[in-house]
């Protein structure tokens, strides 16, 4: 799905295999049908509002340029009805989730368009974007000029960014799909299998992507899990933001889960709960490549589900954060939730999210294929024939993403300067 709007609370379930007739909060834009389609011929189609789906024929061309200005512009006004409909529905609006992808047209370009109208028409709602980064083997060739014209977008409109990338992706499924051919006694799944989360099991076969949309699926799950479920720690969405973000420019949030195979029916023995707080600040349990330990962290939220107390959440902070590098000014800057419904099938479970500058690399990698496609004006005469797109917006969204890396760099070189276990008094003078 290129593009999809979420919010509210969770409003599918199954039931010894039927899906009760609720229907989602959503707002899913994709400019060709076929995605569309499929979930419209598919086992959710009773999920969605019919009258909330918005699609074209043609699609955008891969040019973030088509579908931010021309799509953008053709289809404001029927956008933002849409997005005024579904939140008339909603008893108490926390805030809006953008789920996008970054390397095609119209994920990349109307997407980060959405979010910009979400600014206009409900500038105090809290809009929290899930985006999908191309992994360096994308067949889309143009992907690295779409995706910094976006990074600008999300910089300058969201109020908190968990970035997933499609090679940490295609690593977690491939190590489901070893598991499935041999691995170890007790850790195997069915070959051939599709994950339907709500059914807590497996069924049919397999389609492209499945595996991969579950996890991002997953993440969505955990993260509004307080506010679907009772729990003694609820935090609310829009705690995520106030207590993460210290600058409004650094707010992409690196998302990681544990156990990774919620959705799948795996029989993968219950992790120690000590040991699945060390997971989830592992770089296997990421859903970005990059290695938090030898980076600064700005802030974490840890967003526990299942049979966990109060004191298991203190003792394990205590014992991680003496390895864990946090910025001197705020050596406590975590943030916790507890909830006490645990996914189907696991005793408990664990998002963290953490503001930490190990997305600097990520983002000088994404700047570097822009510059090798840019310094040779390669496809920018695709862009350019669009009306409303110069060349100029080239030039912004280079310098705002380098600036934004600038940024972590002078965080990251504060590290050397930190003060573990400085005496509260020293620090208030």
């Amino acid at each position: 799905m290129p593009m999809s709007i979420k919010k509210g609370d969770e409003t599918a379930c199954g039931v010894g295999g039927r899906i009760l007739h609720l229907k989602a909060r959503a707002v899913l834009v994709d400019m060709e049908e076929g995605v569309v389609n499929e979930i419209l011929q598919g086992p959710l189609r009773e999920v969605f509002d019919s009258t909330q789906l918005l699609t074209d024929v043609s699609g955008s061309g891969n040019n973030w340029a088509v579908g931010h200005m021309m799509y953008g512009s053709a289809y404001r006004e029927q956008i933002v009805e849409k997005l005024r409909r579904a939140a008339e529905h909603c008893d108490c609006l926390q805030c809006f989730f953008l789920i996008h992808s970054m390397g095609g047209g119209t994920g990349s370009g109307l997407g980060t368009r959405v979010l910009s109208l979400l600014e206009e028409e409900f500038p105090e709602v809290c809009r929290i974007v899930t985006s999908i980064y191309p992994s360096v083997e994308d067949d889309v060739i143009t992907s690295p000029y779409n995706s910094v014209l976006a990074m600008r977008e999300l910089t300058e409109h969201a109020d908190c960014v968990l970035p997933v990338e499609n090679q940490s992706l295609v690593d977690i499924v491939s190590k489901i799909q070893h598991m499935s051919h041999g691995g170890k006694p007790g850790q195997t799944i069915k070959r051939d299998s599709s994950i339907i989360s709500g059914q807590g099991g497996l069924s049919g076969a397999e389609k492209p992507f499945d595996a991969m949309n579950n996890i991002v699926a997953n993440l969505l799950l955990n993260i509004t899990s307080s506010a679907r479920f009772e729990g003694s720690l609820n935090m609310d969405l829009n705690e995520i933001a106030m207590n993460l973000v210290p600058f409004p420019r650094l707010h992409y949030l690196v998302p990681s889960l544990t156990p990774l195979y919620t959705l799948a029916d795996v029989s993968v023995p219950t992790r120690r709960l000590d040991q699945m707080f060390s997971d989830a600040f592992s770089k296997d349990h990421q859903l970005i490549r990059a290695d938090p330990k030898h980076s600064l962290y700005l802030a974490c939220a840890l967003m526990v589900r299942g049979n966990v107390q109060v004191s298991d959440l203190r003792r394990n902070i205590e014992r991680l954060r003496l390895s864990l590098p946090f910025v001197s000014w705020n050596q406590e800057g975590w943030k916790t939730g507890l909830c006490s419904v645990p996914p189907v099938g696991h005793s408990h479970s664990l998002l963290a999210l953490a503001n930490n500058t190990c997305v600097k690399p990520t983002f000088m990698e994404l700047r570097e294929r822009f510059t090798k496609l840019y310094r040779k004006k390669a496809h920018l005469h695709h862009y350019l024939h669009v009306e409303g797109m110069e060349q100029s917006c080239f030039s912004e969204a280079i310098t705002s993403l380098s600036s934004l890396i600038e940024e972590y760099h002078h965080l990251d070189a504060s590290k050397g300067r930190l003060m573990h276990d400085a005496p509260r008094l020293s620090i208030c003078r």
